[in-house]
């Protein structure tokens, strides 16, 4: 069975961003625990050691799933990039996550392709394909994470980077959400790019939430709730699951920005958890 673990987002994510910090994560990590979950995005805190991160995993019955590397992408990005993939290699993580940073014009007008521009893209997709270099040679996996709100947010924009950097170099991962609120059917992409798929994000969304163009990102995500628990939203969440190639055997990573349906952080996790059990625990993918 594919590993599966969850992004503890809702215990840290603000409307200002995140606030994460190594002294709130034992109290996080023993309701992650309680939830269900037995794996964690690997996001070390600022100021914290890999190893001390390893024990703070090991002390709540945790393991380490796919970490999240993001970057500018408009000035090369190399030397964080190693960093933050030697961290991975250390946490014995094979794949990460990797996009481009919020982009401040597309925050503002998320989903629908806002200001683009070929040669800003082509730029980005040098830099990270740069950047994919450095990780590959620490011994884990790029994967490349659409996000809505960032340079690499629409199917065209998608596709470019896949299509322009050696897949050898970088891998897909895909987030369900993402792709359904940009308008991306993640079900069809999936499968056109299966072979590539190294690790998925399970994200649902409120479609007639995502379908209101007016307000921001932060406005769809807190007043909104674009996002919500696995099985509560519309994405097609079985049929991305059952396009993954044959023998698929990589991470599967839940993630709800805010808690929607569930009550608090915890009971959503507990939400996202029954999802999980009803639906990916006892999924074949080995067929």
């Amino acid at each position: 069975m594919a590993p599966i673990g969850i992004n503890p987002l809702p215990w840290y994510l603000t409307a200002d961003g995140l606030s994460l910090s190594r002294e709130i994560l034992p109290g996080v990590y023993r309701e992650v625990r309680e939830a269900g979950f037995d794996a964690v995005q690997a996001d070390v805190p600022p100021g914290t050691t890999v190893a001390d991160f390893r024990t703070l995993l090991d002390d709540h019955g945790l393991r380490a799933a796919p970490g999240y590397f993001s970057a500018a992408f408009e000035e090369p990005a190399t030397e964080a990039a190693r960093v933050h993939a030697s961290q991975q290699a250390q946490l014995g993580l094979t794949e990460v996550f990797i996009a481009p940073f919020f982009a401040p014009e597309r925050r503002e007008h998320p989903a629908v392709g806002h200001a683009f521009d070929a040669g800003r893209l082509a730029t980005i997709t040098d830099n990270l394909g740069k950047a994919c270099e450095v990780i590959t040679a620490e011994g884990l996996r790029p994967c490349l994470h659409p996000h809505v709100g960032t340079w690499v947010e629409t199917e065209q924009e998608i596709r470019t980077v896949l299509d322009a950097i050696d897949p050898v170099l970088l891998a897909f991962g895909p987030d369900t959400g993402h792709l359904h609120w940009a308008g991306v059917d993640p079900v069809a992409l999936i499968t056109e790019y299966a072979d590539r798929v190294g690790a998925v994000h399970i994200k649902d969304v409120h479609t007639a939430a995502a379908r209101i163009t007016d307000g921001d990102y932060a406005e769809a995500t807190y007043g909104r709730h674009v996002w919500t628990e696995p099985g509560h939203g519309d994405v097609d969440l079985a049929g991305a699951v059952a396009a993954l190639p044959a023998g698929y055997d990589g991470w599967f990573v839940v993630e709800v920005d805010v808690p929607d349906q569930g009550d608090g952080p915890k009971g959503s996790a507990e939400l996202s958890h029954r999802w999980v059990a009803d639906h990916l625990a006892t999924t074949d993918v080995s067929r």
